[in-house]
């Protein structure tokens, strides 16, 4: 399963998972009409008459209110999640050797992706487990429990961090905080109930009416629960082993998760979790956090045996013993090179959203190579406010004296002493490790406060248009940062992705084609001919027009329309997008830049490999 089929999964599950919400709170609308007019007939004395009409509205009024205030609590991202957990925000500049190992992992796999890394939050449980959460990619996280970083090697290590990345490109995150609410929704009933049975103990008058209704509502409540518990189990299991299968795939290494399953047999605690809002979040942690749902109709996970069969038909029925394994096979690449594959594809899109041994080695080697002074940088709120600066300073010595002056008046104390010590390592940086080193700051930057932001955004902003135009390095670096930070620090309204048909919005389509064509090193011509090429391939009926210079104003009004396409209509523009840059057989330094930058904006990351 690609990316694409993976997002539009993702899609149906949550239609899914609507259908079966509107069963659930019509079964709970039923028994609440039921136990309301039995105490009505029952207790005439109180004068009290309500039609099935009313009772219905009443109850449903009850679920949407609580629904939708679960929600608006979650507008967060993964952050609120984590935290809800006792999560608490690893640094990037730790010096903690665990908590070092683990954001390099993650940072070595977002790299590969083609995306910024997600923070990662620590949980304080001994048990094995870890989650993703977030409504996009851009307020992602990933939670990690202590006893994981104290019980899994490297490679283990490496599978579950995977396993997560699976979660988050292939779309799961969001269904599962949609199922958070709507399952606060269903057993709010039952929480009613319980208020009603604590102040009928403070009725003396109808107190037993009270008490009846109360006792009622709570065992409304728990088939609620039973309810919200089937919804969660027939969204959450198949998607555990497309999980693992991915953490494979991604790691070319079989026996990292598999063994991270066994140690999760043979540990006491195996993956449970203490902490009291664990259980509504249970869907969506590696493990299984709880005993009870650890098997059959209403298990959130599959049995451990079939998950660890799935990935290792070989394994011996054995698990392993947990020993403290934090510390091995700290080198810097773990992964197996002996399972290749072929990294042929039949479409350029089917290799967004993917990770392989390709992808991993190269970031691997990239972090590997990367001047200590200019890694560092990346974990230092100030270093790495510097080092975005610096990327975005003019070649030309009169402006960039300019810029450095005003960035001495505006950026925050102490940022203008980073960027003087950075610039030299900046100017040797190899142009196509850029981009990388934009993508590597953004976990660090999201520590920022919002006021920071706000100042930092302004700075990025008025450098870029120093000089009077806009690159498309400036425009794909400005796009990525925003679209990471803007929705740490600002209300957005996520993309709905309703557009399941190009041609809809063909004259978009067409000037998309036509500035994709138009920046090669070819005559216009032949860049004529290249954009023919690609409309030809998605029956695109609408002429070139050949653009010189290269707006930024239409092309960021160009992506706010074309980010609503379904992921089956973006899969069709990015393979029609690469066919365009690539028909004259030569892929330009701005071509590829531009891809990429249009690939970040409809969130589908591009592996390493194809990155400039």
């Amino acid at each position: 399963m690609n990316f694409f089929q993976a997002q539009e999964k993702a899609k149906r599950n949550t239609a899914l998972l609507v259908f079966l919400f509107i069963c659930a709170v019509i079964i709970l609308i039923t028994l609440t009409n039921v136990l309301v007019n039995f105490l009505l007939a029952a207790n005439t004395d109180m004068g009290i008459a309500l039609s099935p009409i009313e009772i219905s509205l009443v109850v449903l009024g009850v679920i949407i209110i609580a629904i939708t205030y679960k929600y608006l609590s979650l507008k967060g991202g993964g952050r609120v999640i984590a935290e809800m957990l006792g999560g608490r925000l690893i640094p990037s500049d730790t010096q903690n050797r665990q908590h070092r190992q683990l954001l390099n992992i993650v940072q070595e796999m977002a790299l590969a992706a083609g995306m910024p890394a997600p923070p990662v939050y620590l949980i304080p449980e001994q048990s094995i487990n870890a989650f993703a959460a977030g409504l996009t990619q851009r307020d992602a996280v990933i939670g990690i429990n202590q006893g994981t970083l104290d019980l899994l090697n490297r490679s283990e290590l490496q599978g579950v961090v995977a396993h997560e990345f699976s979660h988050i490109l292939n779309g799961d995150m969001s269904l599962n905080l949609r199922l958070i609410a709507i399952l606060h929704g269903i057993v709010f009933i039952g929480i009613i109930g319980y208020s009603l049975l604590r102040g009928a103990a403070f009725q003396r008058k109808n107190a037993m009416p009270l008490l009846a209704l109360g006792l009622g509502l709570v065992v409304i409540g728990f088939g609620g629960l039973f309810f919200g518990n089937l919804i969660k189990a027939s969204v959450s299991r198949q998607r555990e082993y497309l999980a693992d299968a991915s953490a494979v795939q991604f790691t070319r290494l079989q026996s990292g998760i598999a063994n991270a399953l066994k140690k999760i047999g043979g540990h006491a605690q195996q993956s449970h979790l203490r902490q009291k809002n664990a259980e509504q979040a249970s869907h969506m942690f590696f493990g299984s956090i709880l005993p009870k749902f650890s098997s059959g109709l209403l298990a959130t996970h599959p049995p451990l045996e079939k998950r660890i069969l799935a990935i290792d038909p070989s394994w011996n029925g054995k698990f392993v013993e947990t020993l403290n394994s934090s510390g091995q096979e700290t080198q810097a690449n773990s992964f197996s090179k002996s399972a290749k594959s072929s990294n042929l594809v039949s479409n350029f899109s089917d290799q967004i959203g993917q990770i392989n041994e390709a992808s991993l080695d190269k970031a691997n080697q990239f972090l590997t190579d990367l001047p200590g002074q200019i890694a560092t940088s990346t974990y230092n709120v100030f270093e790495a406010r510097a080092l975005i600066y610096a990327l975005l300073l003019s070649k030309d010595e009169t402006l960039r004296q300019k810029q450095l002056l005003f960035l001495a008046q505006k950026a925050e104390k102490g940022v203008p002493e980073c960027l003087n010590k950075l610039l030299d390592s900046v100017n040797e940086t190899n142009p196509s490790d850029r981009f990388n080193l934009a993508l590597m700051t953004v976990p660090t930057l999201k520590q920022l406060s919002k006021a920071q932001y706000r100042i930092f955004s302004s700075n990025i902003n008025e450098l870029i248009v120093s000089d009077g135009k806009v690159d498309l390095f400036e425009w794909t670096l400005h796009r990525v940062l925003t679209q990471s930070l803007y929705s740490q620090f600002e209300n957005i309204k996520p993309a709905r992705g309703r557009i399941k048909n190009l041609l809809r919005i063909k004259k978009e389509i067409a000037e998309l084609l036509s500035i994709l064509a138009s920046h090669s090193d070819s005559s216009e011509e032949r860049c004529r001919k290249s954009y023919e090429s690609a409309a030809r391939s998605i029956n695109l009926d609408l002429a070139f027009k050949y653009i010189d210079y290269f707006d930024f104003r239409q092309l960021n009004s160009l992506i706010e329309t074309i980010r609503e396409l379904s992921p089956g209509a973006k899969k069709q523009l990015i393979d029609a997008s690469y066919l365009c840059i690539q028909s004259d057989k030569t892929v330009t330094l701005e071509e590829r830049v531009l891809l990429q930058g249009i690939c970040s904006a409809l969130d589908c990351p591009l592996p390493y490999r194809e990155q400039i």
